[in-house]
């Protein structure tokens, strides 16, 4: 069965964003390639300011997910940190976890729904974190993604 994995794109802060997000859920990157590290393009030369940036970085989340990221170089322009097309959604193991993983994204983000029991029997909440990625933390004894 294939894996779905989140990738993001961050108007040159992937690095701060990832190393909040591994204060979040733990674990270790698994890998971090920055734009120095790759082979010279004379077609997409990357400024000097921007070669310490990430170019790509991952860490994995559970048994088998993997979040990945990359800074988006300036000459491709930048993102809309407001934009709502989508959200990264969380199956959490338990209520204790849920809170856990809610009360750390939410450090310096916007809570858009507050974590709690909901309408439809599970453990909710919706928030958008301090790099405007968007987050859905859910826990449900009956149904597990």
């Amino acid at each position: 069965m294939p894996s779905i994995n989140p990738y993001l794109h961050f108007n040159g802060n992937a690095e701060e964003a990832f190393s909040f997000y591994k204060s979040v859920f733990g674990g270790e990157f698994t890998m971090v390639v920055r734009f120095k590290d790759m082979p010279a393009n004379p077609e997409y030369p990357f400024p000097e300011a921007e070669a310490d940036k990430i170019m790509h970085i991952t860490l994995p989340i559970g048994d088998h997910n993997v979040l990945m990221a990359s800074d988006t170089p300036s000459f491709m322009g930048t993102h809309n940190e407001k934009e709502t097309r989508s959200k990264i959604f969380i199956s959490a193991r338990s209520k204790e976890e849920a809170d856990k993983i809610y009360t750390g994204l939410s450090v310096g983000g916007e809570i858009e729904v507050p974590i709690a029991d909901s309408a439809w029997g599970s453990y909710f909440g919706m928030l958008r974190d301090k790099y405007g990625i968007e987050w859905m933390i859910d826990f449900n004894l009956g149904f597990q993604v």
